[in-house]
């Protein structure tokens, strides 16, 4: 029953999703950042094979696939940050996932987005000598995965979405769910779908929708304004992937792609392949295509396709008879390319047990 749920909503948003008039309207579009750095080395097209924490932003059903305790954070300096003087944008991400069932796990994740000081501008200090405010925007999100079987593996994740100023804020909560199918002798082939930002319109409010003027009695008199709602980002994402593997160092050669569709941005097809050895070092590189990505003056995102990332996995303890490590370290980096601005950096550490 899950499973038809799933795909009758699915085929729903596929018809009403990529309309040109709803384009750029949508609110708390961070949602459509990856603030995890493994998964944002090659795009975000691990739909179908994305494993753990970087789940919370891919598909959520692959959080099923947690031996046991994973924990993660991710920092990026996102289209230049502080450092590059363009976006004055950081994120942070921090990810908790939990087997607490033999076949379910329970996770959570916080992701964090702030701007720096701008200066406050007014009609009498348009110099910005009026002193400085920071932005914020904040998602907290708890899901369950469950593996129904070997094959397959399902999500769903409950999410609240905050975003603020000194005088006005506004918040939401949505619902992410998605699926993966596994198949093969060795698990080689995988298909996954996900549903994102399904919830409720946010709008504005607060002191900074009011101003005190003066009538012509001499009166003071409050004007306030009410902010239009916003909708959430709705998406959907088809991704498919293929493992090679080869037993000499245990090396494997993964190629996969995916499809987006955008209820209020240009549909996106990604294209992604990532190289393991040893089951230590990964390295990854994808490229995210969307219509006029190639032309400076019709393109609508700032970031231009280019994707590329590495891992290291430092064991901490023995291997099993799998030549697995119960407990490890892993470090991911990743460079997401833009224009104008300065290309996005993403460093994380994950700790799994």
């Amino acid at each position: 029953m899950t499973l038809v749920a799933l795909v009758s909503v699915v085929s729903f948003q596929s018809a009403t999703a990529g309309n040109d008039n709803r384009r750029g309207t949508a609110g708390a579009t961070e949602l459509l950042i990856n603030p995890w750095a493994h998964s944002a080395g090659w795009g975000a097209v691990s739909i179908a094979n994305v494993r753990g924490l970087d789940a919370f932003y891919n598909n959520i059903a692959g959080l099923a696939f947690t031996n046991n305790i994973e924990v993660g954070y991710t920092n990026t300096i996102y289209l230049g940050g502080k450092s590059g003087s363009t976006s004055g944008a950081g994120i942070n991400a921090f990810g908790l996932g939990i087997r607490v069932f033999e076949s379910g796990v329970l996770g959570v994740s916080v992701m964090t987005m702030g701007f720096g000081d701008i200066d406050i501008t007014t009609v009498e200090n348009p110099e910005g000598t009026a002193g400085t405010f920071s932005p914020s925007f904040m998602n907290i999100a708890v899901a369950y995965a469950h593996s129904f079987t070997r094959s397959i593996h399902g999500g769903v994740a409950f999410r609240v979405i905050t975003e603020s100023t000194d005088n006005v804020s506004a918040s939401g909560f949505s619902i992410d769910a998605g699926i993966q199918y596994v198949t093969g002798a060795d698990d080689e082939l995988k298909f996954g779908i996900s549903l994102k930002n399904i919830g409720t319109a946010m709008h504005f409010s607060g002191t900074g929708h009011s101003l005190t003027m003066l009538n012509e009695a001499g009166n003071n008199f409050t004007v306030e304004t009410r902010a239009a709602e916003m909708e959430l980002p709705t998406c959907l994402n088809i991704g498919l992937s293929y493992d090679f593997l080869f037993e000499n160092l245990d090396q494997r050669l993964t190629v996969a792609g995916s499809f987006t569709s955008n209820a209020f941005l240009k549909d996106n097809f990604a294209l992604g392949v990532e190289y393991g050895i040893l089951k230590m070092f990964e390295v990854r590189a994808g490229y995210v295509y969307q219509t006029d990505i190639f032309s400076s003056t019709n393109r609508t995102t700032a970031n231009t396709g280019l994707c590329a990332g590495a891992s290291a996995s430092i064991p901490l303890g023995k291997k099993d008879e799998n030549g697995n490590v119960k407990t490890s370290l892993t470090i991911d980096y990743a460079f997401r390319s833009a224009s104008p601005l300065k290309g996005s950096h993403s460093i994380g550490a994950t700790l799994r047990f």
